[in-house]
């Protein structure tokens, strides 16, 4: 291990000078490891033949080291450059062949000494993705690792040859001077100048707002507001792609075709992998693009077609749905190429859908459906973020009453009281044991615009009871809407087992799932993990040397979240696109995002911060985390406060190691440019918040890189890859309402009374709303096959023992927590852990095969 290299001891300078003359070259041997362009490639075959070309004609990859520990005055103080080398054995490789080996010899003299970094200089027409280099025997040292993992284009696409530096940490005035400019130079290169159309190629890290969601030129109902800089529509800015306006509007900027999405800009290095891209292309746009074939709903529209049943829909899973006609997937067959359709036709008839069966219904196809089941899910299902202790009853609006009028809960003590097992209302709240689900002061201010769309909907607030045995059970629902003639209207439903008001309760337990479904969709995973992290992928990129500490702490847990997130403004979250097709609030959608961001506080992310708020836990300090969970078999939060507490371990060992005090943070300036771009141009329209850390502290730093890592790994994982196995069966989380409950004395009431699964499926989402949906939710559920999860890292990702140690600490704490996990499955008394549907609560273990699991941390938010 080396971290002064430009004051080597005076035993090392000893031990070279008795071993070598000045000035004598030696030859150092390296290996370099890198991927093809063409690997899983058959396009790009050809590729591999006009390299070979290069090779004959001389253009080949050169590489250039640089000592760490001598300057070349000459050079601005450059460290001193070596020779060029050349790859050595260029030969084709074949498509399956993931990793070529090349080996690279270096002249080598005492004005080098140890390298600390080199150039690289591609002269191939063609780009490929450079992984390590490693050297073999530098003299006096030993071996010296350089992990790359990143694409080298032609070397006319770079205005500086592309630098990489040796495995090594080093805090800013720690940097040998070497080494110095080079580490300056890349970050102004990964910065850019803020202008211009970025390319393929480039690597430019900027910032922009949503201003990419609409398309004003195909008329106003493509027009969205721009999210991000104005105090009306706050947002978390995105990467900048330097697309041009619009002709209609030049604050929108340009979208690209649908066939091009894959070719949508994030710097090259953010970019899928080969791999990843064939799995993703395989398994999730194969089912997703079909949707976006222009007509798809329309065509569907022609040819109405409706579940009868719950029995009609389970054939999506057991054998597939034929379409209404052969001429339907004869019209989507002229939109997509074959391929596509292999993927359409999962069974062994023509024009059928058929999906995995999900989780929720694998072992008991009604279980869904019952109180316990819908409540567990609050607390152990795909969005366990938003339930509360009640703390006044009725409930409150926080709502401004001069623009939304009064909005106190109609739940009244009559409502609930013969359900509070013997209990007042007062001691029921005294004691803890009354939550909500409240979702009444998100929806209402567009609730009313929502409705006048295909939407018919309420805004909704869920009173809910602690049992004796840990579990929870409804007491009350209450659905409001402003009518026509803007009043509000409120209808409280309590539970009923028999007729028609058993089918009325379950109606209204659904209109509760469509309210959480387009909250968790649009919030607590969109908002609340892909938007929020960008901001600081790119000011990490942009001010944090790749041999800062923290960088290193941090990269990991940012891998693809710029390509999906780019991903999703182009097909996902766009007007027309997949979400504004399947969640309630449809063109509403992001927007109500954006008023939501307004209550987001970055310190309330920490899980801990965030239960309390939440009155879901207390302070103690004489508890494990510091806190007392409300209800002690909350699963989402037992299993989280452990994943916690073990990234905070890990993360104080790793910072406490290079920052012996606080003021070590204070004089960081790449730590402190980081820290506020991130909060005055990532997050700027919450620049003057006064909750930001000050970053002035070590246990600032710790707290910050701890919410950061947690949001991106473990608070995604626990939103996002329950989807499926949850949300696979629409019944138990349907997105969409089209009809308001209905009347006694009406003709749907009638339906309701005398066909009650039928009443209930043609108010939920439809059925090609519905089959998208699902579609979209499978492909966001599946692991691929490079996935890199939580504990695990590129290996000699640093050279520093102590940091090694930690980390291999925080491995082991994983594998402890996960067989924790399993074991309070098994355990019989804690109801909410497994629940009616039979499934056990595994959303939290770090570990995890290929596919849809319903399991697994990745690092990062990488779908």
């Amino acid at each position: 291990m080396y971290r002064k290299l430009s004051d080597p001891s005076k035993d090392e300078n000893a031990s070279k000078k008795a071993r070598y003359e000045a000035g004598e070259t030696k030859t150092i041997k390296g290996t370099v490891v890198l991927m093809k362009k063409n690997f899983l490639d058959l396009t790009d075959a050809k590729d591999a033949v006009v390299d070979q070309i290069d090779e004959i004609l001389g253009h080949k990859v050169s590489l250039q080291l640089i000592s760490a520990v001598n300057t070349d005055v000459a050079n601005k103080g450059r460290g001193k450059l070596g020779k060029p080398a050349h790859l050595e054995g260029w030969k084709i490789s074949t498509l399956t062949e993931r990793d070529a080996t090349f080996s690279v010899s270096f002249e080598w003299n005492e004005e080098i000494g140890i390298p600390g970094a080199f150039l690289i200089k591609n002269s191939h027409h063609n780009e490929f993705y450079l992984k390590t280099l490693t050297l073999d025997d530098v003299p006096g040292h030993g071996k010296v690792y350089f992990v790359c993992n990143s694409w080298i284009y032609h070397s006319e696409y770079y205005k500086k040859d592309r630098v990489f530096f040796a495995n090594q940490t080093y805090l800013p005035n720690e940097t040998p001077a070497p080494l110095q400019y080079y580490r300056e130079e890349e970050l102004e290169n990964l910065r850019g100048n803020g202008t211009g159309k970025r390319e393929e190629w480039d690597r430019v890290y900027d910032y922009d707002v949503y201003n990419d969601l609409g398309d004003p030129e195909k008329g106003e109902a493509h027009v969205r507001k721009i999210l991000g800089g104005s105090s009306d529509y706050p947002y978390p800015r995105r990467g900048r792609t330097g697309r041009p306006p619009t002709k209609i509007d030049p604050k929108s900027e340009s979208r690209l075709p649908l066939r091009k999405t894959l070719d949508i800009y994030v710097p090259r290095d953010e970019r899928f992998s080969p791999l990843k891209m064939s799995d993703f292309a395989a398994t999730g746009l194969k089912s997703i693009f079909q949707f976006l074939v222009p007509g798809f709903l329309a065509l569907f529209n022609k040819t109405p077609f409706e579940f009868d049943s719950f029995k009609d829909m389970s054939k999506l899973y057991e054998g597939g749905i034929k379409l209404p006609s052969k001429s339907f997937m004869d019209k989507i067959r002229d939109h997509l190429p074959l391929e596509l359709l292999k993927e359409l036709l999962r069974s062994d008839g023509d024009y059928a859908f058929k999906f995995p069966m999900p989780q929720v219904i694998r072992e008991d196809k009604s279980a869904w459906g019952t109180d316990e089941e819908f409540a567990r899910e609050m607390l152990a299902g795909l969005n366990p973020v938003v339930i509360r202790c009640l703390q006044e009853f009725p409930p409150i609006s926080k709502l401004d009453p001069t623009l939304f009028g009064e909005q106190r809960s109609t739940i009244s003590e009559e409502h609930v009281k013969h359900n509070l097992d013997g209990l007042t209302i007062e001691q029921a709240i005294k004691e803890k044991r009354l939550f909500i689900l409240d979702h009444h002061d998100s929806l209402m201010p567009y609730l009313k615009r929502i409705n006048t769309t295909t939407t018919q909907t309420y805004a909704s607030r869920t009173l809910l009871f602690l049992n004796e045995d840990g579990s929870l059970k409804p007491l009350a629902i209450e659905l409001t809407r402003e009518d026509e003639q803007s009043r509000i209207v409120s209808n409280v439903y309590t539970p009923a087992e028999t007729g028609a008001e058993a089918t009325i309760w379950q109606l209204a337990k659904a209109y509760v799932t469509v309210n959480d479904s387009g909250f968790h969709q649009l919030v607590s995973h969109w908002l609340h993990t892909h938007a929020v992290t960008e901001p600081f992928i790119i000011a990490t990129n942009r001010q944090l040397s790749v041999l800062h500490p923290i960088y290193k702490l941090l990269h990991p847990h940012f891998r693809d979240t710029m390509y999906i997130n780019a991903l999703a403004r182009q097909i996902l979250i766009n007007a027309d696109g997949i979400l504004e097709m399947t969640v309630f609030p449809g063109k509403f959608s992001l927007e109500m995002s954006a008023t939501i961001y307004k209550d987001w506080v970055f310190p309330q992310q920490a899980l801990p911060a965030d239960l309390i708020k939440r009155g879901m836990a207390v302070e103690d300090s004489s508890q494990p985390h510091g806190i007392k969970l409300v209800i002690e078999d909350y699963p989402y939060a037992v299993d989280g406060l452990e994943i916690w507490s073990a990234i905070n371990t890990w993360v104080r060992d790793y910072c406490n190691f290079y920052y012996k005090t606080d003021e070590m943070v204070k004089i960081d300036t790449e730590l402190q440019s980081w820290w506020k771009e991130a909060r005055e141009k990532g997050h700027g329209d919450k620049k003057e918040e006064p909750w930001w850390p000050k970053m002035q502290t070590r246990e600032e730093l710790i707290d910050c890189c701890t919410i950061i890592i947690w949001i991106a790994s473990a608070l995604h994982a626990a939103i996002n890859f329950g989807q499926y196995p949850y949300g696979g069966y629409p019944p138990n989380r349907p997105s969409m309402s089209r009809r308001f409950m209905p009347e006694p004395e009406t003709s749907e009431y009638e339906e309701l009374k005398s066909n009650p699964e039928k009443a209930f499926l043609k108010t939920i989402t439809p059925l090609p709303q519905s089959i998208l949906g699902i579609s979209l939710i499978e492909a966001l559920s599946l692991h691929t096959s490079d996935e890199v999860f939580l504990g695990k890292r590129t290996p000699e990702w640093t050279t520093d023992e102590e940091p090694l140690q930690a980390f291999e600490r925080f491995g082991k704490k994983l594998e402890e927590i996960e067989q924790k996990i399993i074991k309070m499955n098994d355990d019989p008394n804690l109801k909410n852990r497994v629940g009616p549907a039979n499934i056990p609560y595994t959303l939290l273990c770090p570990s995890s095969e290929l596919g849809l699991t319903g399991r697994g941390i990745p690092n990062s938010v990488s779908i």
